[in-house]
Formats: structure tokens, C-alpha cells, sequence
């Protein structure tokens, strides 16, 4: 059986992890980002698309919208 606290050394506390943006420490305010800057670009990057899954799936589309709305 394995060791459980062998785990626990591999694991990374949020709080000592780098800016997924640009590798600087994180700042608590903009956490897990280290500024705004790092922040906006990340959600830059998601409102844009740019963060999304590829897939064989045909997109599925309505003809007709709901009546309901």
C-alpha cells in the first residue's frame, strides 16, 4: 500500500503557485493571477474562445428559437 503523506509532497499549495499567465508570484487581490493586467488577459483569452475544447461533434442548431422567449 502506498504512503500516504508520499502524496501530500507532490502537491502544490495555491498560495505558493505562480501566476498561470506569466509565472510571477501571485498577489492575494488577484489570486491566482499576480495583477489585473494577468487577469484581463485570461479573460480575454476565454470570452475570445481561445480556451475551448476541440471536438468531432457536429454543433447542434435550432432552426426555430423557443416560442417561450
Amino acid at each position: 500500500m502506498a504512503d500516504p503523506g508520499a502524496a501530500k509532497n507532490n502537491v502544490v499549495p495555491l498560495k505558493e503557485r505562480p501566476c498561470p499567465q506569466c509565472g510571477r508570484p501571485a498577489v492575494d487581490r488577484f489570486r491566482p493571477f499576480c495583477s489585473g493586467r494577468c487577469a484581463n488577459a485570461d479573460l480575454g483569452r476565454w470570452l475570445s474562445g481561445e480556451y475551448r475544447i476541440a471536438t468531432d461533434e457536429e454543433a447542434s442548431v435550432d432552426e426555430d428559437p423557443p416560442e417561450d422567449l
